[in-house]
């Protein structure tokens, strides 16, 4: 995520000659790699989770904080709905429906979930006639946001996540593997640990640092 990131505010923030970025299906494919991943572990995370409606609070208050900074410091498109809007509405979607979801046959669950996610994959790339619907996937003409991950068609894939966590549990009792629970890198247990304040501090990290070393050592374009 971070390198994605480097590599997005280098070409479109400071031109950095990057085709192999903005050209053909690297920019798409590896952002889908991180985006998707997330939101399945995400989910998978709600059966780690003492009370999931605190932490899609805590998302939500993430998102709003994003949504602020983007908006102030006008470096980029401001981020509205995205993937930490995502993660807070399908939290609280799991938090409310929990009872309705235990009473589904987790591994079909999984597979309706991401077939339900192609199935609605294109639906928020079109625009509609509706306004104030950009949250749930029907964007409006003129709408933009930085980063767009909207309740359709991603919660499913948080769904899914969360689904299969419930599988795993039914078929092995709840245990994993052995070499799941070693420190192979500690510093990556420390990233997993930190991950949200992590996501929240990268950006302007990276943009500070770009601003000051060369060829660079100039402000966002």
């Amino acid at each position: 995520m971070v390198l994605f990131h480097a590599s997005y505010d280098l070409a479109y923030l400071y031109g950095a000659p990057l085709p192999w970025f903005t050209m053909g299906p690297v920019q798409d494919v590896w952002r889908a790699s991180i985006s998707w991943v997330f939101l399945f572990l995400a989910g998978w995370m709600t059966s780690f989770t003492r009370d999931n409606l605190r932490r899609a609070a805590v998302y939500g208050a993430a998102a709003a904080g994003i949504w602020l900074a983007t908006t102030w410091a006008a470096v980029d498109t401001p981020v509205s709905f995205g993937i930490l809007f995502c993660m807070a509405a399908s939290t609280f979607i799991f938090a409310m429906l929990k009872r309705v979801f235990a009473r589904l046959p987790a591994l079909p669950a999984v597979a309706v979930c991401l077939l339900l996610f192609g199935l609605l994959w294109g639906v928020p790339r079109g625009t509609y006639a509706v306004g104030g619907l950009a949250w749930l996937g029907l964007p409006a003409p003129g709408f933009s946001s930085g980063d767009y991950y909207p309740i359709i068609p991603f919660t499913f894939m948080y769904l899914a996540g969360s689904f299969a966590s419930r599988a795993h549990a039914e078929r092995s009792g709840g245990m994993y593997p052995a070499w799941m629970h070693a420190k192979h890198l500690p510093v990556l247990a420390w990233i997993g640990r930190h991950s949200l304040i992590i996501y929240l501090a990268h950006q302007p990290l990276l943009i500070a640092l770009f601003s000051v070393l060369p060829p660079f050592g100039v402000s966002p374009l």
